[in-house]
């Protein structure tokens, strides 16, 4: 099978950077000189340990109120994604509390100790050494009386299960962290009517954190009119590479739909936008555009970046959050039911990410008729989904700071091709069925455009709820 086509460019979310603080106290130095050191190299032991999927700053031991506030202020001034909390002895808690209570960093909890069983080998040393649960008790205790959100994670520091724990915690601090630094372009304005993607955007601001940045039409058409020739060739020549081009689209549609796409491009790195959303709407009555930038979606979708339809700043979001929580997030939504396979055909206009489809068809770059939007044929990239298991996620805001993830579970099946549908397409069968997951769906208020990843990612989603506030529902 032949392997699918980098992008132009990538917007890459970079490895999860977590802060490791290392907690105890003095009252151990007078039994055990040396136990600062001791316990400071278990600590990097255990960040060693846990970097194949995380980069790591360990922080000295923290002995004291005065240690514990500078040890987060380092972390925070580090630019880190979060932070996990490792007891190296008992701790005393209120020399902790002001300092993890108000740091603005996601905080795990590693419930953990140096040696994974107790033996009859073990001195008071040992002991000593490895009595951090009831440390972590008195921390937790303080955490959840001050309200603070934290994870926690307990088992052997050296298993399998217990780096796999820690890197969903990782990711899911780096996706909620990104979060509150996101902008999302909007070109234009949303969909007229469309009630299930409009939100509150300073409720979003101040709950998650994304911003939305509006970008005029006109600024899109001058920077796609002002780009270089070469710039457009290179990309054309990149797409001859990367697709099965369609003979009968020609230079003109080609050229028009590649300026497009670098232009978009171009302002949403101008704007520090990792995410945006267009409407046909907004594009087709500008009266200055000849078609809609459907193939544009779905290579920027490729490199990384949050895409949405009409407008929709909670798609936009959760499929960048999508990005950074898990490989390859797409966007999609709910076409038709199948009753007699038990799925649902997923598709869109004729945007998705391309990094989520089958290996063994090409991908096609079609000229494709459209009379959405009253504008020429758009270049559209066509492929199926790739089989195998899947996940749909779905933000709500419920009014005022509130929001909800519907997640669904399932996979993508090996359904017959569709030659009439000109558009990314697959069918999704749910873990729990057509009628179980859609009542579900509704019943949560989910809505009609999400997040789509290959593999099973409902525990991802479900970290991230836990460090940013958002109600999860798994339907």
């Amino acid at each position: 099978m032949p392997a699918l086509p980098e992008p132009p460019r990538t917007l890459t979310a970079p490895r999860p950077r977590i802060g490791l603080l290392g907690i105890m106290q003095p009252l151990y130095d007078a039994m055990l000189p040396g136990i600062t050191d001791h316990q400071a190299a278990y600590a990097q032991q255990v960040a060693d340990r846990l970097s194949d999927a995380v980069d790591w700053t360990v922080a000295p031991p923290v002995r004291g109120r005065e240690d514990a506030e500078q040890a987060v202020r380092d972390l925070e001034n580090a630019d880190l994604d979060g932070v996990l909390v490792v007891m190296l002895t008992y701790g005393p808690s209120l020399r902790v509390t002001g300092a993890l209570t108000r740091t603005r960093l996601p905080l795990a909890l590693a419930n953990i100790q140096p040696d994974p069983a107790v033996t009859p080998e073990w001195d008071m040393a040992d002991m000593t050494y490895n009595q951090g649960i009831h440390g972590a008790q008195d921390t937790a205790n303080a955490l959840v009386r001050a309200g603070r959100r934290f994870e926690v994670i307990s088992g052997d520091w050296q298993s399998r299960q217990f780096a796999d724990r820690v890197d969903r915690w990782a990711r899911a601090a780096r996706a909620a962290t990104g979060l509150r630094r996101l902008k999302v372009g909007v070109f234009g304005y949303p969909m007229n009517g469309m009630g299930d993607a409009r939100v509150d955007e300073t409720a979003l601001l101040r709950a998650l954190g994304p911003e939305v940045e509006v970008i005029a039409p006109g600024a899109l058409y001058r920077t796609a009119a002002a780009l270089g020739k070469t710039e457009v060739s290179e990309l054309m020549s990149w797409e001859d590479d990367a697709f099965e081009v369609d003979p009968r689209l020609s230079d003109k549609e080609r050229e028009d739909h590649a300026r497009m796409q670098l232009g978009i491009e171009q302002l949403l790195v101008e704007r520090g936008c990792h995410a945006y959303s267009t409407h046909f709407d907004a594009i087709g009555e500008d009266g200055r555009f000849d078609r809609l930038p459907m193939a544009a979606a779905s290579t920027l979708m490729a490199q990384g970046y949050g895409f949405a339809g009409e407008g929709d700043i909670l798609a936009a979001t959760v499929v960048r959050a999508g990005h950074m929580l898990a490989p390859d997030a797409h966007f999609t939504e709910m076409y038709a039911m199948d009753f007699p396979s038990d799925s649902i055909l997923m598709s869109h206009m004729g945007e998705g990410n391309w990094r989520v489809a089958r290996e063994d068809e090409p991908l096609r770059l079609i000229k494709r008729p459209l009379d959405i939007g009253g504008l020429s044929d758009p270049p559209t990239v066509l492929f199926r989904y790739r089989t195998g298991p899947a996940t749909l996620a779905s933000l709500v805001a419920l009014g005022g700071e509130r929001f909800r993830l519907v997640v669904s579970e399932g996979e993508v099946i090996d359904a017959p091709t569709l030659p009439a549908l000109e558009m990314p397409y697959g069918q999704y069968r749910p873990d729990t069925g057509v009628e179980a997951c859609t009542e579900g769906w509704l019943r949560a208020g989910g809505t009609h455009h999400m997040a789509m990843h290959t593999g099973h990612r409902a525990r991802d989603w479900q970290a991230l709820c836990s460090l940013t506030g958002i109600e999860y529902v798994r339907v």
